[in-house]
């Protein structure tokens, strides 16, 4: 059984966010084994496809090192690469059905394109969020993640975080998993409008290095602040960095962004 890991959101290897793909599988293995797998894998997120009788559609669930999550763009767009840039699956359009609803991934000049639910955030006041990240924001904001907007590209780039104060915060405030994405207009000159940054300690990650799931998040946020649908984000996890380009279609967000295949390999092992 193959597996690829691959550097998603990046035009180069070692940057953007690794994902682990493993190939299509003809029935669901035990989630245990598929945890196990995971965290043997240790990226962020490894990716499981199942086949169906629609060669374009498959089954796509995601797994962080410590649980699994209900969405993922990375790996999404990972799986999307490996489908039709590995695998040479000829389809425009691949559909993935996961537990957020059918998402796609179909090529788009050079880039792939995700379709994705919006996740517009709503204005908060959020007890304990400035201590936690060392830093005050200027706004808060929540969705499924908590959003500070800070002052400027440096405050967002500075920020050393108290991982733990922050999950606890994060979590308090939407009642689910502890993760927090931070975002700045993007300094003048820039070839991206937005810089952003996430930290998912709630999901077991420290610090995400490209991350789509935050961008459904920040992109009608954003979009609405510059007043246009269009807006071009960098995620600058340090030494790494992503680029997503990211279309607000009412309560749809078109996430773009390419792939770069940096390991190919060969488990010896089978659910």
């Amino acid at each position: 059984m193959r597996q690829w890991t691959v550097d998603a959101f990046a035009a180069e290897p070692f940057k953007g966010n690794p994902a682990c793909v493993v190939e299509p599988l003809d029935a669901w293995p035990d989630a245990g084994w598929m945890q196990a797998l995971a965290a043997e894998n240790n990226q962020a997120e490894t990716a499981f496809l199942l086949k169906t009788q629609d060669p374009a559609r498959f089954g796509l669930r995601w797994f962080t090192p410590a649980l699994e999550v209900p969405l993922c763009g990375h790996a999404t767009l990972a799986s999307g690469h490996v489908l039709l840039g590995e695998l040479g699956l000829s389809a425009e359009r691949i559909t993935f059905d996961t537990q957020s609803g059918p998402l796609t991934v179909g090529r788009a000049a050079d880039l792939y394109e995700m379709d994705f639910p919006a996740q517009p955030p709503g204005r908060a006041e959020i007890a304990g969020l400035a201590e936690a990240l060392g830093a005050t924001p200027t706004e808060g904001w929540a969705s499924n993640y908590v959003v500070a907007v800070m002052a400027d590209e440096a405050a967002v780039r500075a920020l050393k975080p108290d991982l733990k104060a922050l999950e606890k915060v994060a979590g308090a405030h939407t009642g689910s998993r502890g993760n927090v994405g931070v975002a700045a207009l993007a300094d003048a000159g820039k070839p991206y409008d937005v810089v952003s940054r996430f930290f998912a300690p709630g999901s077991g990650i420290d610090e995400d290095p490209a991350t789509g799931s935050l961008h459904c998040i920040l992109a009608p946020l954003f979009a609405q602040k510059l007043g246009r649908a269009t807006v071009r984000f960098h995620q600058a996890f340090p030494g790494r960095g992503g680029d997503l380009e990211c279309e607000v279609l009412g309560e749809r967000v078109l996430i773009r962004g390419r792939a770069t295949t940096v390991v190919e390999s060969r488990l010896r092992i089978a659910p």
